[in-house]
């Protein structure tokens, strides 16, 4: 087969269709921009005319995949980041977000500690998850950006994100600047906030709260399981109805708002900390 399609490229003179091309990077683009701050859903021609538009920001986010109680899919973190980082690229102004990290350390693997004694959860070891964070820091210095955020929604995420962040900004002397934001993941604060305004939980000893089914909620309503809770009576947690779905819906897009006013006015200190050193 090798044979006959190396004949075919000789005799027509022209590539044999999926082989790598290399077009001119200089190339003009031929359509409008998508409105898109994702990165994956973006043409490569879109990212570099973006940048250089004055994207300069790019936003690392990191999620898993792990038990999360009997109602949520074990990709929670992944569900609800689509939403909350497009909300803070889009309050930056000037950030695009990579594509989200949806595997993460869980826990040992033999014997299985934390999240992977249970089925479903798939996870990285540490080193595995630095090298990832690293080389996906690397990609965007190569594209052209001038500061890399990591923000983690775990709080197994946190120190190899804080760790890797520092190494990289030390490393390329702040060129680009790659700052790790602790404010993004503040479970307290959270919790704090909804109860300031009139969402009161007991909790139910399960990996599973308000805020975390809102916000999915307003990703993908399905990620929840509303019908099936519904047939079953459990459309509800922590004390809390999750009927009417659009006012969880509402609460989600709420949480988007609020996670990324802290998140954005961090994201600003550390860049204007880095810009004064």
């Amino acid at each position: 087969m090798r044979t006959l399609l190396t004949a075919l490229v000789l005799s027509v003179g022209m590539p044999v269709l999926g082989l790598a091309q290399s077009p001119d990077p200089d190339k003009p683009r031929p359509i409008p921009i998508r409105d898109s701050v994702f990165i994956e859903d973006l043409t490569w021609m879109e990212v570099r005319d973006l940048i250089a538009d004055g994207k300069h920001t790019a936003i690392v986010a990191s999620g898993g995949v792990e038990q999360n109680g009997p109602y949520l899919v074990t990709g929670k973190h992944n569900v609800l980041l689509r939403g909350v980082t497009e909300a803070i690229a889009r309050d930056l102004g000037n950030a695009l977000v990579a594509p989200i990290l949806k595997l993460v350390p869980e826990g040992d693997f033999d014997p299985p500690t934390g999240h992977m004694r249970y089925p479903g959860t798939v996870g990285l070891s540490e080193d595995t998850f630095r090298a990832v964070l690293r080389d996906v820091a690397a990609s965007l210095r190569a594209s052209g950006f001038d500061h890399v955020i990591f923000l983690g929604d775990s709080g197994g995420n946190q120190e190899g994100m804080k760790a890797v962040a520092e190494e990289m900004h030390a490393k390329w002397n702040g060129s680009p600047g790659v700052h790790f934001i602790p404010e993004f993941y503040d479970v307290m604060g959270l919790r704090t906030w909804l109860a300031d305004n009139g969402i009161n939980e007991e909790p139910e000893g399960i990996h599973d709260e308000f805020a975390m089914a809102a916000m999915m909620a307003a990703v993908d309503p399905n990620s929840i399981r509303p019908s099936e809770r519904r047939q079953a009576g459990l459309f509800r947690i922590n004390g809390v109805e999750l009927d009417p779905l659009d006012e969880t819906v509402a609460w989600g897009l709420r949480l988007f708002r609020h996670r990324s006013e802290v998140t954005v006015k961090a994201i600003r200190a550390a860049i204007a900390s880095h810009s004064t050193n």
